[in-house]
């Protein structure tokens, strides 16, 4: 072989070791995952994913903060494959029944869509494609945009629940240790505050509030705020299992809009959480120009739950497809 040959020999394995360096780096970032994944092993999934979304929020408005909840809880605890769905069993407890999963409710009604997928597809549509698929469908029903999310993930096997305060920030945490935990998983600032967004939708139980009202209240609060959170929290020590909330947005409580960020410069964020964007440098920024620009808030929104739908899912032999969402299989072929 002549020197020619050698160089371009040389060159070729320098290339190919670039590209399979490339591919094993995109494993952790939803490889395996494409655009209507379905279209020929069950075409008519995504649409009747849709059209049970649509007829559940019809009957019950409160689904949709659901689905936008569960795709958080879910896919960024190590991985987006349903494992938050999982009943408790004799070795494990359900991460739907830990602390950190209060207030999550209407998982009968994702086996309600699991049912309608089976019917027409029976075992292979995965729960957790219809996790991430009812959160995109339900961010629309909120009069948010339609995000266009890849499929193909498969289910896991097991509750995370003994590792969710290594993954899941907490609304006490401090912007720093939130944005941190964001960044592990590919989510900038700017997609920090956007996620956060989903708090201009839905309501907050009163055990996640008392503190900023009793014994004291914290300054930081509007007042006149202050007035109509201690009404509907009267309960310095309030019932966990009683019907005490307080509407994340009092101007738009049903529409996933820009009034949360509003509502942020008026010091009326009903956690800290909420209030810190606002209060801290690195994020007050962002807070102001969404507060202006609704499609800057959307843009920013779609694209950090589009990194957050593709957190390390399980693709190929990996999990299983699992016939109910609330229990895995009992017998399978492949476990992670």
């Amino acid at each position: 072989m002549g020197v020619w040959g050698l160089l371009c020999l040389a060159l070729c394995l320098h290339l190919q070791g670039k590209f399979a360096s490339a591919g094993n780096q995109s494993l952790s970032n939803g490889s395996g995952l494409e655009l209507n994944y379905y279209r020929e092993s069950c075409p008519q999934a995504e649409e009747i994913i849709e059209q049970q979304v649509r007829l559940l929020y019809k009957r019950h408005k409160n689904t949709a903060f659901s689905w936008l909840r569960n795709i958080f809880h879910d896919c960024f605890v190590e991985s987006c494959d349903a494992s938050l769905l999982l009943d408790s069993t004799r070795k494990s407890v359900s991460e739907k029944e830990t602390d950190r999963s209060f207030g999550l409710r209407n998982f009968r009604y994702l086996d309600t869509i699991k049912e309608a997928v089976e019917r027409e597809c029976p075992g292979v549509v995965s729960c957790a494609d219809i996790l991430v698929l009812s959160a995109r469908d339900g961010i629309v029903s909120l009069g948010g945009p339609f995000i266009p999310l890849k499929t193909g993930r498969r289910d896991g096997r097991k509750s995370r629940a003994a590792i969710l305060e290594t993954y899941l920030p907490d609304h006490n945490d401090s912007i720093s240790t939130v944005l941190s935990r964001f960044k592990a998983i590919g989510i900038d600032t700017a997609g920090v505050v956007a996620l956060l967004g989903s708090h201009s939708v839905g309501r907050t139980h009163c055990v996640k509030l008392v503190h900023r009202l009793y014994p004291e209240v914290d300054p930081t609060l509007d007042p006149g705020h202050v007035e109509h959170m201690k009404k509907k929290c009267p309960d310095p020590i309030p019932n966990p299992k009683a019907v005490q909330y307080v509407r994340n947005d009092r101007g738009t409580p049903m529409k996933l809009d820009n009034n949360y960020y509003r509502n942020l410069m008026d010091n009326k964020g009903l956690l800290i959480v909420d209030q810190q964007l606002y209060a801290d440098p690195r994020t007050r920024p962002y807070v102001k120009k969404m507060a202006k620009n609704q499609d800057y808030f959307f843009n920013k929104f779609a694209k950090a739950i589009t990194i957050l739908s593709q957190n390390n899912p399980l693709t190929g032999t990996r999990g299983e497809i699992r016939r109910q969402c609330f229990r895995a299989n009992k017998l399978h072929v492949s476990q992670r």
